[in-house]
């Protein structure tokens, strides 16, 4: 950290927190990624039955998924949430309060001492819980309140400010949807919201968990999904995805107070930029080549970097024909 301390700029990674398929922290994850092991479950015809899943005898159904241990599970009393007010709230609104508070704990950021200077900015995928748990068991409804906190407990709008109220964080707090760059974009903001000297500790972060948990999907030659149910990403085989579940939130630190506070720092964020590749791509879904190198570039000119001096990439390796050949092409990024 010597030529950090020298120049003390950017985006101190000081707290993490995650949940992700086969792993229950990110000490798992790591353990997980080390050795080489898949998260992907695989089901049989009694699970899928059992979770009403009867499509699976079609052939071009997939019996696969990335899931979560035990989603379901959530201390509402830690948070000082009664039974019926948890039941009547998406486990996605769950899982993410449970990691922001185990991102701040990593941090050693207590909130009753500096709750007024902590951001919150984050987003969820669809909605399924509703439809699928609630809406099957009206009687969950009746009652006082009952759909007007179902509303509340299940939208996406109320993720963030949920969090804000249940910790006592004083700072902005944001819902980020951008499909799948909501994560990444949350962090963007909550950097931005950093230097601008907005807030002085961020959370941000995404969470993604959908119901039922076993089962499959449907796949179509030249579509995004996997024909087997494996993920290859920069492989020649490489056919497609899986979809899965999980939560991550990292707390961020303007980094001169990071330094100041002596907190440990997992990372350093020097440059970060958002761009949309408009309409330059064969179709709405596709990526584009040129947009992704207009983005890269704006953050590597933020961070004062040369693309030389870079020694590792990590990219989103989606396993499809037609997003991961892009990275494979560095000839065509023009910095």
């Amino acid at each position: 950290m010597s030529d950090q301390a020298e120049n003390p700029t950017g985006i101190a990674i000081v707290g993490m927190a995650g949940r992700f398929p086969k792993a229950r922290n990110l000490e798992q994850f790591w353990k997980n990624l080390c050795q080489g092991i898949e998260a992907v479950s695989f089901f049989n015809d009694e699970e899928l039955v059992e979770t009403a899943e009867a499509d699976h005898i079609k052939p071009n159904y997939v019996k696969a998924r990335a899931i979560l241990e035990n989603p379901e599970l959530f201390d509402a009393a830690f948070f000082g949430i009664n039974p019926r007010e948890a039941e009547l709230t998406d486990p996605q609104h769950r899982l993410f309060l449970e990691a922001a508070w185990e991102a701040l704990e990593d941090a050693n950021c207590d909130p009753t001492r500096c709750g007024e200077g902590i951001g919150v900015f984050a987003g969820m995928s669809t909605n399924t819980y509703l439809a699928n748990n609630l809406c099957v068991t009206p009687q969950l409804l009746i009652g006082i309140n009952g759909e007007f906190q179902a509303m509340v407990g299940n939208e996406r709008d109320y993720l963030p400010t949920r969090v804000s109220y249940k910790l006592n964080l004083r700072g902005p707090s944001l819902n980020v949807q951008t499909a799948c760059s909501t994560s990444l974009v949350a962090v963007s903001m909550a950097c931005q919201h950093l230097l601008t000297y907005q807030c002085n500790v961020a959370l941000a972060g995404a969470v993604s968990v959908s119901f039922p948990q076993r089962r499959g999907y449907y796949y179509q030659e030249g579509g995004i999904t996997s024909p087997d149910g494996h993920c290859r990403p920069f492989d020649a085989n490489s056919a497609g995805t899986v979809a899965g579940d999980g939560v991550g939130v990292v707390a961020l630190k303007r980094l001169e107070d990071a330094l100041r506070d002596h907190d440990a720092i997992y990372a350093v964020i020097k440059g970060f930029a958002t761009n949309n590749d408009g309409a330059l791509k064969v179709g709405y879904t596709a990526p584009s080549v040129q947009g992704q190198a207009d983005v890269i570039a704006l953050a590597q000119a933020m961070a004062g970097f040369a693309p030389e001096s870079i020694g590792y990439i990590e990219a989103h390796g989606t396993g499809t024909p037609l997003g991961d050949p892009l990275f494979k092409r560095p000839a065509q990024l023009h910095w």
